[in-house]
């Protein structure tokens, strides 16, 4: 699935989900800019990816997003693909969830994803193909406790990918977004460490928590999200536009 050469740009690329398609489309014969907060991580991440551009970004602030998406293509040329995998999530009940938390949390997973395709779609629209790809969530498409801020907020990337699907369905672009379910990531991890130092539950207990939602028993790997970007992101996926596709073993369906 070769193509060309084209240039992809993932933002939360320096690692978890982000790193795992940086890879994905390296392998698949990308040329690929990670982009995010912190140039530690993302130059670590590079080191075992020869051949990625690294872009430092913070994706909440629309000016500066704009400025590394001209870096990149100037860099590695115009940008083809999209992948807004930039997120993050804090855990709280409702009404002890501030208003700078929801602020930071729909600045983040909504705003960062809007700022991002604003600054890339008019060269895709020009060019007549190009693909964005919302890194969602299963959080878009059903409610969590303790996480109303980020349920909502994923909710309304989902809602973002179908309207501009519908916008752009005549120009050569697609939307879509994948929505995962937990993850075998560094977020989750942590959670489980603040589980268990929490409540004094074992490690496969406080585990379990994540895995008891999905029906195989287990936490999504990041590469099975990878290979369903890769797979958006490919010529062969150009009739696909506009839908939110699970990556959650059945808990969504």
């Amino acid at each position: 699935m070769a193509q060309g050469g084209r240039h992809a740009f993932v933002t939360g690329g320096g690692s978890g989900i982000g790193l795992a398609i940086a890879t994905a489309l390296t392998g698949a014969g990308w040329r690929v800019t990670i982009a995010g907060r912190s140039r530690e991580r993302l130059d670590a991440a590079a080191r075992g990816l020869p051949g990625l551009h690294v872009q430092p970004v913070d994706v909440t602030d629309a000016a500066a997003v704009k400025a590394a998406a001209h870096n990149a293509a100037s860099a590695l040329g115009p940008i083809q693909v999209l992948v807004n995998n930039a997120g993050g999530v804090s855990s709280a009940p409702f009404e002890k969830t501030g208003l700078d938390a929801w602020r930071h949390t729909i600045d983040l997973n909504l705003m960062g994803a809007v700022h991002c395709a604003q600054a890339v779609l008019p060269d895709m629209k020009t060019a007549r193909w190009g693909r964005i790809v919302n890194v969602a969530s299963t959080a878009g498409l059903v409610g969590y406790r303790y996480v109303s801020a980020y349920v909502a907020a994923k909710h309304a990337v989902v809602g973002l990918t179908k309207a501009l699907a519908l916008e752009v369905a005549k120009s050569g672009v697609t939307v879509n977004a994948v929505c995962p379910g937990f993850t075998d990531t560094d977020i989750v991890a942590s959670a489980v460490k603040t589980i268990r130092k929490a409540s004094n539950r074992s490690e496969a207990d406080a585990l379990s928590t994540f895995t008891a939602t999905n029906p195989q028993g287990r936490l999504v790997r990041p590469d099975e999200v990878a290979a369903a970007v890769l797979w958006l992101a490919s010529d062969e996926a150009g009739a696909v536009n506009g839908i939110a596709l699970p990556v959650a073993g059945g808990e969504v369906t």
